[in-house]
């Protein structure tokens, strides 16, 4: 299938680009360590203390790795960020995430939670989503945190765990999330979407992975595209009357994506359920542009993207108005 790249996206892969083989998980992970080694530092503008906590766990003994990131003298409670790396559940980590946590807190004031949740198959689902709920539980509570304003961002399979905090903390009736922001949520098992079936050959992450993502996610639950599928695991099987009453959503899409479908959808389905959402759809960009250092259009989609988090975690950032019929 053509397709159109952002002009220096064009020109950085036209040499080839890496492809990531899940089937070899232990070479996958390799390769994204030293992936992550390749990442430049962040150098923030103003100081940012940056601490090392262990969390209480949800239904576990042991307790849950973060880092919790704060801008230094800001006064007050700041709101709180739960921030989800992605990796196909199975590849990533708070350290590839260091930077963009980093530079979240050095634009914006806002205290940014990274959460070293449990990676599948070895800790197949469940489990990550329980670590994140873990992770709602601790900084909703956390000294110098406003609670009624707290978000998560997740990106890819982070952003699937975002979407499914934010349905199973209204369920719960757990603590609140003011806003969600989902970047290329990975949230549909059926692998059935016009963009996975059709972008089979394309920078960053091709659809052959997704079979193996989610098997490793769903293991001991069911297979993917199974009958039934839990919505917290997999949130676009959640139909549209069980999404209203969510939290205000900032979704984003990337046109050279197989997920972006998914990303799309579930952000129209926002919509119809009367959730306030932003989609954003980037035209010629692949799977999370923005982690790919030094391009024009990715430091747009940052600009984006702390313009929302900031609006977004305002109080007050929408009113509830009761139409009269």
């Amino acid at each position: 299938m053509e397709y159109y790249l952002d002009p220096e996206l064009a020109a950085m892969f036209a040499g080839g680009f890496p492809r990531t083989d899940l089937a070899d998980l232990a070479t996958a992970r390799k390769n994204s360590a030293a992936a992550r080694e390749r990442l430049p530092r962040y150098e923030s503008r103003r100081a940012v203390t940056v601490t090392d906590v262990v969390l209480p766990g949800y239904q576990r003994d042991d307790g849950v790795g973060g880092r919790l990131y704060r801008p230094d003298g800001v006064a007050g409670p700041l709101p709180g960020l739960i921030y989800l790396f992605g990796g196909a559940f199975a590849l990533g980590s708070i350290d590839a995430i260091d930077g963009r946590a980093r530079q979240i807190v050095d634009r914006v004031d806002v205290t940014v939670l990274t959460v070293a949740y449990r990676r599948a198959p070895e800790h197949p689902y469940p489990a990550a989503l329980d670590d994140a709920y873990a992770a709602l539980l601790w900084i909703s509570g956390a000294p110098d945190i406003d609670p009624a304003r707290v978000g998560v961002l997740g990106e890819s399979a982070g952003g699937g765990l975002a979407a499914a905090l934010a349905l199973i903390t209204r369920d719960r009736g757990g603590p609140r999330l003011i806003a969600q922001f989902l970047d290329a949520p990975t949230i549909d098992d059926r692998l059935t979407s016009r963009s996975i079936r059709t972008l089979t050959d394309v920078p960053v992450w091709q659809p052959r992975n997704s079979l193996y993502s989610w098997r490793y996610y769903l293991r001991g639950t069911a297979e993917p595209g199974a009958a039934y599928v839990p919505i917290y695991a997999a949130p676009a099987r959640a139909s549209v009357d069980a999404l209203a009453g969510l939290p205000p959503a900032y979704v984003t899409s990337y046109e050279v994506d197989p997920t972006r479908d998914e990303g799309l959808d579930y952000g129209v389905s926002l919509i119809r359920a009367g959730v306030p959402t932003e989609l954003h759809s980037y035209p010629g960009a692949v799977h999370v542009t923005h982690s790919i250092p030094g391009t024009a259009i990715g430091a747009r989609m940052t600009d984006d993207r702390m313009a929302a988090i900031e609006r977004l975690l305002k109080p007050g950032a929408f009113v509830a108005v009761v139409s009269e019929s």
